[in-house]
C-alpha cells in the first residue's frame, strides 16, 4: 500500500474539482485533483532522477501552501518519508532531529534554505531542492515542470515510515513521532467521520494534517491568507476576504486563529453566513469561544475537538449538546466538557500516576486499575490511529504501556468520564497541585473563570506553597473584573492574583499555557529581578521587559 494511492483516487473519480487553493498578496491560485496528481508526479519524477529511494527521509522546510502538498505528495509517491522540523525552535532543535534520523534530502523555500548558513547538518544533506525562487547548491522544483509524471506510487508495507515530526523535547532531545503509511490511513478514515467530509465542500483549513484528509475525501482546502507560525497573531482582515471571496462551508483551525477571527468580525459587524460547519482543537476550546463563533457563523455548527499529536481526534462536543447544567458544572470547577470519545477510540480513565511507568497489564488488571465514572485520573486511549511509539523508543517507557499486547497512549491530561460517557478535561496532570489544602486540578479554575470577556487568559500555578492565579486581560478591564476572579476562583482557596501583560503559551497552536514558562517567570519576579508593584492589593502587575507591546492588555 502507500496512502499516495488513495490521494490519487480523487483525481481519477474528480479530476477538474479544485483540491487547492490559496491566496497571496490579494491574488488567488487553485490546483485541481488531476493538476496535484500531475505536478506531485513530475516532482517525484525529479526526485528520483537524483537518486532517491523509497525508505530514505526528505526534510521538509515549506509553509502550508500549494507548493508543500505538491512536494508532500510526491515524497510519499516515492516511498520516501517526509520528515518535517519545526525551524522556529533554532538551530540545535534542527541539529538533533537529523541526528536521529539523517535526511538524504532537503526541500525547503529559500528563504529555509538560508539556515544552511548555520547548520553544517543541513549543508552536509546529500540531496538539496529549492521550492520557488533557485538557490545555490541546490535544484529548482521548477525543473520538474519538463519531466513526465512519475509512475504509479511505490508499493510500501502498511508499517512503513510516511510522516516523521518531532516535539521540541523538554529535555532537550527531540522524540520523533513516526506515522507509518498504515496509521495516515487509519487517521483518515476516523477523521473522515468525525468531520463529516463530503466530497465537493469547501474548507478553510488551517491545520496541515486534515489538509491530507481533505485530499483523500475530495474536499477543496482553501489555505488561509495568514501567517500561521503564530495563528494567536495573525491578520483577521486577508482570511476574513479568503472567505468573502471563496465562500467555504465548513473552516477548521485552532482556537486561537478562531478567536482572532471572531474578533475581527465582532468589530467590524459582520458574519459569514456561508459556513456551515466549525471545528477547532489544539488547545482548550471554552464554551465562550464557541459561543462567538455561533455568533460569526450564525448557520453553522460549531464542534471542539480534543486530540493530540499521538491520537487525533479522541473526543468532541458540538456548541449545541452544551446543555444549561453542563455550563453551570463548568463555572463551579468541574472543568471543561470534551464530550463523547470519537468511533474507532478507546478511552479509560486511570489513578494519576504522571512521572510514573505503567504495565504491562492483562486485561483483567488493567479493568481492575480503570477508574469509575466521575473518578478523577490519566486519560489513556488506544485505536488504529493512536500512536504506538517514537523512533527508538525515544519517549515510550513514560507515554506508553501494553494491555495483552495492545499498545495504549497516556495523554498526560488529567480528567474523568461523567455518567453520560461524556470525557471532561482537568487539565495536565503535570500541572497539579498538592499542598495543605489538598490537590487542585488549575485547569478546572481557569475555565470558571474564562466567562468574563475581558479575560485573555489565565493560569493557576504554586509558588513556595502559595497558590498564585495569573491573569492577562484584554485593554479595558477594570477593577470589577479584579473582583470577578476573585469571587470565582474563591472556592479553590487562591492565595493571590496576579495581573500579567502576556501569559506564556505553546508557539505551536499559542492556545496552551507553558506552565513551565510562568513558573520561572514567576521565580524570576521573586527573586526580585523584576520589582512587581502593587495595584491595588493583594494584585499585582509585573512589567515584562521582553513584553513587545508594553502598557497593553494584549488586544488582537
Amino acid at each position: 500500500m502507500n496512502i499516495a494511492e488513495v490521494l490519487r483516487a480523487q483525481a481519477e473519480t474528480r479530476p477538474e474539482a479544485v483540491a487547492l487553493i490559496e491566496t497571496r498578496h490579494g491574488r488567488s491560485r487553485a490546483l485541481t485533483f488531476a493538476g496535484l496528481e500531475a505536478a506531485s508526479g513530475r516532482v517525484a519524477h525529479l526526485l528520483d532522477r537524483t537518486g532517491l529511494r523509497a525508505g530514505e527521509a526528505a526534510l521538509i522546510f515549506h509553509p502550508m501552501s500549494i507548493d508543500l502538498y505538491v512536494a508532500l505528495l510526491a515524497v510519499f509517491r516515492l516511498g520516501l518519508t517526509a520528515m518535517f522540523a519545526d525551524p522556529s525552535a533554532g538551530s540545535e532543535h534542527i541539529e538533533r532531529c537529523c541526528a536521529l534520523t539523517p535526511p538524504r534530502a532537503l526541500i525547503a523555500s529559500p528563504r529555509a534554505h538560508l539556515l544552511r548558513l548555520f547548520s553544517p547538518t543541513l549543508r552536509h544533506i546529500p540531496q538539496k531542492f529549492s521550492v520557488g525562487w533557485p538557490m545555490v547548491g541546490a535544484v529548482s522544483l521548477g525543473r520538474a515542470h519538463a519531466l513526465s509524471p512519475y509512475g504509479s506510487p511505490e508499493p510500501r508495507p502498511p508499517d512503513a515510515p510516511a510522516l516523521l515530526t518531532f516535539t521540541s523535547g523538554s529535555t532537550g532531545v527531540p522524540k520523533a513521532a513516526i506515522r507509518t503509511h498504515g496509521f495516515l490511513l487509519a487517521q483518515h478514515r476516523v477523521i473522515e467521520r468525525t468531520l463529516h467530509l463530503a466530497a465537493g465542500e469547501v474548507d478553510l483549513v488551517a491545520l496541515p494534517i486534515f489538509v491530507l484528509a481533505n485530499l483523500a475525501s475530495g474536499v477543496t482546502s482553501l489555505i488561509p491568507d495568514a501567517d500561521l507560525r503564530q495563528p494567536g497573531a495573525i491578520d483577521p482582515a486577508p482570511v476574513a476576504a479568503q472567505i468573502d471571496a471563496h465562500r467555504p462551508t465548513r473552516a477548521i483551525a485552532s482556537p486561537a486563529f478562531l478567536e482572532r477571527l471572531a474578533a475581527h468580525c465582532a468589530r467590524h459587524g459582520r458574519t459569514f453566513p456561508s459556513l456551515r460547519k466549525i471545528f477547532t482543537g489544539g488547545g482548550p476550546v471554552s464554551p465562550g469561544l464557541l459561543d462567538r463563533l455561533q455568533r460569526v457563523a450564525p448557520e453553522a455548527e460549531i464542534t471542539a475537538i480534543y486530540g493530540s499529536t499521538e491520537a487525533e481526534p479522541i473526543a468532541h462536543v458540538a456548541e449545541h449538546a452544551i446543555g444549561p447544567e453542563d455550563r453551570a458544572a463548568i463555572l463551579a470547577g468541574s472543568g471543561l466538557l470534551a464530550g463523547p470519545p470519537v468511533p474507532g477510540t478507546h478511552l479509560r480513565i486511570l489513578p494519576d500516576r504522571w512521572g510514573t511507568p505503567l504495565g504491562p497489564y492483562t486485561q483483567a488488571e488493567f479493568e481492575a486499575t480503570c477508574l469509575a465514572a466521575k473518578e478523577v485520573g490519566e486519560i489513556v486511549v488506544s485505536g488504529d490511529h493512536v500512536l504506538r511509539g517514537y523512533l527508538g523508543g525515544r519517549g515510550d517507557e513514560e507515554t506508553k504501556f501494553t494491555v495483552n499486547g495492545t499498545t495504549w497512549h497516556r495523554t498526560g491530561d488529567a480528567g474523568y468520564v461523567d455518567d453520560r460517557g461524556r470525557l471532561w478535561l482537568l487539565g495536565r496532570c503535570a500541572a497539579r497541585i498538592e499542598d495543605r489544602h489538598g490537590t487542585l486540578y488549575p485547569f478546572a479554575v481557569e475555565c470558571a473563570v474564562y466567562p468574563n470577556p475581558t479575560i485573555r487568559r489565565m493560569a493557576v500555578v504554586a509558588q513556595r506553597g502559595r497558590r498564585i492565579l495569573a491573569v492577562e486581560f484584554y485593554d479595558g478591564w477594570t477593577g470589577a473584573d479584579l473582583d470577578f476572579v476573585k469571587e470565582r476562583a474563591a472556592g479553590a482557596r487562591i492565595d493571590e492574583v496576579q495581573v500579567h501583560r502576556r501569559i506564556p503559551v505553546d508557539s505551536r497552536h499559542n492556545a496552551k499555557i507553558d506552565y513551565p514558562a510562568l513558573r520561572k517567570r514567576l521565580d524570576t519576579a521573586a527573586a526580585g529581578a523584576l520589582w512587581p508593584f502593587v495595584e491595588p492589593p493583594p494584585f499585582r502587575i509585573i512589567p515584562l521587559t521582553s513584553d513587545p507591546h508594553p502598557g497593553t492588555g494584549g488586544t488582537p
